[in-house]
């Protein structure tokens, strides 16, 4: 693992001319904001960009400036000259991203997440962030770049986002000074607000419903959770873009310290989504037991089991951890 600064790795991308941007699957606005105000800043300096992610750009995404900018990866691999790997804390997850890309270009990651042990050439991961896209911001502006209001919209939508609006531990005087900044340049926070939070579709209050009837607590009622099967899926006819958010009413509530969701997924794997209140329970460790990793209070991780087996074992892990920090 070779760690770089900012300016280091933009010295280091002088030289290439054919660069892919790309950040994880699944992905949110921190992906989406980071890859997007990236490709604008490298084009801006002449290079050839592209930008990928395994699920192209989701729909509810697509507001964001410049958004025809992020495609799914060709069938066909493409050469490059470096990949910039974005909030993405293992490279797998990247995806089919991996396989389309011909040769061995020099890898950089910018990243947030602290299980993050630096995949690349040059690595830039700082967990004290909250957001991949306030450590791009603080770069570009240390660095002297223009940020357009295109890059600054694309920023402000992940450094929100990521912070839950601003709230989540990890969220600091500096947080609110870029964000300031990026308004400065061009944010219209009430529309982008609109656009991020109050434009759902029906079909996510049908899955939110669904959640809510099926709710489970256990230890003692400091653990919420709820599970998604596959027939679940079929029949409230809800895409992966929708659980978005759902966990968050579930750690909302009063007395829980942990909120669970599980996933049932068509390879015989249970995706985890983990959340805690506040840092006394670490759910990167726990998720990380399980082959996952992610933040201190939100992590994740994909277990091969059934969803009945796989939901047993984590909330018996979940309870076990919170029991030892009494």
């Amino acid at each position: 693992m070779k760690s770089a600064t900012f300016s280091e790795i933009r010295e280091a991308l002088r030289g290439k001319r054919r660069i892919l941007v790309a950040s994880h699957l699944r992905p949110d606005a921190d992906a989406y904001g980071s890859t997007i105000a990236t490709a604008l800043w490298l084009l801006s300096e002449g290079h050839e960009v592209t930008a990928w992610n395994e699920d192209g750009m989701l729909s509810k995404f697509a507001f964001l400036p410049s958004s025809e900018l992020v495609t799914a990866p060709p069938a066909t691999p493409v050469a490059f000259d470096a990949v910039l790997a974005l909030d993405t804390s293992v490279k797998n997850r990247l995806g089919t991203v991996i396989g389309a890309i011909s040769d061995s270009p020099l890898w950089i990651c910018i990243d947030h997440h602290r299980s993050n042990e630096g995949y690349g050439d040059l690595n830039l991961i700082d967990p004290t962030r909250p957001a991949t896209g306030q450590m791009l911001a603080e770069g570009f502006f240390e660095a002297g770049i223009t940020v357009t209001p295109e890059m600054a919209t694309n920023l402000f939508a992940a450094i929100s986002t990521d912070t839950g609006s601003f709230q989540y531990e990890g969220t600091g005087a500096e947080t609110y000074e870029v964000a300031a900044k990026l308004i400065r340049l061009g944010v219209h926070v009430a529309t982008l607000s609109r656009s991020l939070y109050e434009n759902q579709p029906r079909r996510r209050l049908e899955l939110l419903r669904h959640a809510l009837v099926n709710a489970k607590f256990t230890c003692d009622d400091r653990v919420a959770s709820f599970s998604l099967s596959m027939a679940d899926v079929e029949r409230l006819g809800v895409i992966p873009e929708d659980n978005e958010g759902i966990i968050d009413h579930f750690r909302s509530v009063e007395g829980v310290k942990a909120a669970a969701f599980f996933e049932e997924m068509p390879d015989g794997k249970v995706r985890l989504s983990l959340r805690s209140k506040d840092s006394s329970f670490d759910a990167c460790a726990l998720c990380s037991r399980f082959g996952g990793g992610g933040h201190l209070m939100a992590s994740g991780a994909r277990i091969t089991g059934t969803l009945a087996d796989v939901e047993s074992r984590v909330l018996e892990a979940i309870c076990a951890d919170i029991n030892a920090t009494r």
